[in-house]
């Protein structure tokens, strides 16, 4: 009996088109959903809020009556004629340059020693952030004595070489360099492990080229490590300019005692946050004034945030080490 073999190549059925319909939507699909959780979220804590308090801003909304009329941009004019409003508004620039700039070439250069081959690297990098996580009140109680008028450490030490003794709260440039220590002691470690993370990712490939062409570690740094971090420095511009324009925190507890929330008696570091808390609750208790504040400090943010994006690009130049610039 011969048994016939079928060389013919087995037949595969056609696949359905449903199914290939909902692989074509689940590739195209999937990402949106699996983002939508987090644009849901800011949606509900950030655009909502947001829009929010801009609608209670043209409102005379004070929270101890029942009737919020509308008054349109009205406590925008008022804020603009605002002497208080704009005496806060330079303390709040003033600190922040005070506390930005230095924390940023602090953080650099602190992120480039622990780069280094430094015995018990692990110990040291986790120590720069000891100061992130501490306690900021703890922090305010410490500095306020350093900086105290009559047995402060800084007065005693200007003692020790003639100088006379500096009212940190009672003079407003020295509170403002006061609060500024505080804020750089706080997040210089922090800052600095953001850039060490970006320092470690550069290859090592293009250091061993500059040290066969004869660049030193200095020109090594600015040719190679500061380029190529200027991404990492722009985020961390960004954050920085968030977090000093809205300091609340620091200047509030250096000044704690009689109604700190007014930054020293005659508000000699009163922040835009500091105003703000201070209209929208005690007390004057108006909620649509205090919203005004909200806002304008969001504008100056954006405002502020965008001029450092383009001064750090200016500044930078490319994102890549030019060939040759190492020499």
């Amino acid at each position: 009996m011969t048994v016939q073999l079928d060389a013919r190549p087995p037949v595969v059925p056609a696949p359905q088109r449903s199914s290939g319909r909902l692989s074509r939507l689940d590739t195209r699909l999937s990402p949106y959903l699996y983002i939508a959780p987090f644009f849901l979220l800011f949606a509900v804590f950030g655009v909502y809020p947001l829009a929010y308090t801009f609608w209670v801003s043209l409102h005379d909304w004070d929270l101890l009556g029942a009737d919020h009329p509308f008054v349109g941009a009205e406590n925008y004019t008022r804020l603009l004629a605002d002497a208080d409003f704009w005496h806060a508004l330079v303390n709040t620039l003033g600190i922040f340059v005070i506390s930005t700039v230095p924390q940023l070439l602090a953080a650099l250069w602190l992120a480039n020693l622990l780069n280094r081959g430094l015995r018990a690297r692990t110990g040291w990098r986790m120590a720069v952030l000891v100061p992130n996580v501490t306690s900021t009140a703890a922090v305010a109680i410490v500095f306020g004595v350093i900086f105290g008028r009559e047995f402060g450490m800084i007065n005693w030490l200007l003692d020790l070489v003639g100088l006379d003794a500096i009212g940190w709260k009672s003079n407003r440039f020295a509170s403002w360099v006061a609060i500024s220590a505080m804020v750089d002691w706080r997040w210089t470690g922090y800052n600095a492990l953001i850039l060490l993370a970006a320092m470690q990712a550069i290859p090592r490939d293009l250091y061993e080229s500059a040290s066969i062409d004869g660049a030193n570690r200095a020109r090594q740094f600015w040719s190679i490590t500061v380029p190529l971090l200027k991404p990492t420095i722009i985020f961390c511009a960004i954050i920085a300019t968030i977090g000093g324009l809205q300091l609340f925190t620091e200047p509030r507890l250096f000044h704690s005692g009689t109604n700190p929330i007014r930054g020293g008696p005659m508000r000699e570091s009163q922040t835009l946050t500091m105003y703000m808390f201070e209209n929208a609750f005690a007390p004057h208790y108006n909620f649509g004034y205090g919203s005004a504040v909200a806002w304008l400090l969001f504008a100056l943010i954006a405002i502020v945030a965008a001029v450092n994006v383009l001064l750090l690009r200016r500044l930078g130049g490319g994102d890549r080490p030019q060939k040759g610039a190492a020499r």
